[in-house]
C-alpha cells in the first residue's frame, strides 16, 4: 500500500504569489533575534537561513487589495493567517512546527483607500525532510559536483522541472527535500486543503513544471554529474 501511494503521489512547490491580489510582505520588528542556521549533520553546510527566534513581532506591508492568508516571514519562517493555521491543524496536515503567535506592530497599505482589519497571524516552520530530489530525472545545474548524500546542496544554480526519488518520502504535506534548498514543497493533499478552503497569496506549481533560473542559463544540456555512496563523483 505505502508503495502505491508513494508511485501515485505527486508533489508541488508553494511560493508567495508575489504582485498578486493578496500580496503580502512581512518584516521582522525591533527587537529582532535570530539563532543559527540549520546545519548538515555531516558536512555542515548550511541548509538555511537563520532562524527567527522571539519576540515574534512584524510590520505588514499590503499590495493588494486584501491580506494573504500565506506569508513569507523572517529566516525560515512562513507566516499563516489565523483561519489557514486552524484549518490546517483541523485537518491533521503535517509538515509544520511551531504555531507561535505573532505580534503586528505596524501595517503599511500601499492603497491609500484600503481600511481592512488586519488577521492575526502564525509563525511555523517547515520540516527538513529525508524526502530526496532524484537528479537523474530532474532538469538542475549545480555550480559544483554532489558531494554530501546527507543534504546533497551543492551551489544550485537554476531548476527547469525536478523529481523525488521513489520510497524517499514519508507522508509530510509540506517539507523541505534535499538537493532542492530553500523550497518548500507540498503533498496533493495540501493543494487540496489551499483549493478547498479558497486560501490566499500563493501560488502551487508542480515540480516537473517548476523553473527558477536567476541567471538565465537555460537547462542543463548535459548528463547529470552523480555521487558515488562515498561523495566521488561518477564520470
Amino acid at each position: 500500500m505505502a508503495s502505491k501511494e508513494h508511485a501515485e503521489s505527486r508533489f508541488f512547490v508553494i511560493e508567495e504569489d508575489a504582485l498578486g491580489p493578496h500580496d503580502t510582505q512581512a518584516y521582522a520588528a525591533e527587537p529582532v533575534h535570530y539563532g543559527d542556521a540549520p546545519r548538515c549533520s555531516c558536512c555542515n553546510d548550511v541548509l538555511a537561513m537563520k532562524t527567527w527566534l522571539p519576540p515574534f513581532r512584524i510590520e505588514l506591508e499590503l499590495h493588494g487589495k486584501d491580506f494573504g492568508d500565506f506569508v513569507k516571514g523572517p529566516g525560515n519562517s512562513l507566516l499563516l493567517s489565523e483561519r489557514m493555521a486552524k484549518t490546517y491543524l483541523n485537518q491533521e496536515l503535517t509538515g509544520l512546527i511551531g504555531f507561535h503567535p505573532a505580534e503586528v506592530v505596524r501595517v503599511r497599505r500601499k492603497r491609500a483607500s484600503l481600511k481592512i482589519g488586519t488577521p492575526r497571524y502564525q509563525v511555523v516552520l517547515p520540516c527538513f525532510s529525508q524526502t530526496v530530489v532524484d537528479m537523474t530525472r530532474s532538469r538542475i545545474r549545480y555550480s559544483d559536483p554532489v558531494t554530501c548524500q546527507e543534504c546533497r546542496t551543492a551551489g544550485l544554480q537554476s531548476v527547469h522541472g525536478f523529481a523525488l526519488e521513489t520510497g524517499t518520502w514519508k507522508g509530510e504535506d509540506i517539507f523541505r527535500a534535499r538537493g532542492m534548498p530553500g523550497k518548500n514543497i507540498i503533498s496533493v493533499r495540501f493543494a487540496n486543503f489551499v483549493a478547498s478552503h479558497a486560501l490566499t497569496n500563493m501560488k502551487i506549481v508542480p515540480i516537473e513544471e517548476y523553473i527558477r533560473d536567476p541567471l538565465r542559463l537555460g537547462p542543463p544540456t548535459d548528463s547529470f554529474v552523480r555521487s558515488t555512496d562515498d561523495g566521488r563523483p561518477e564520470s
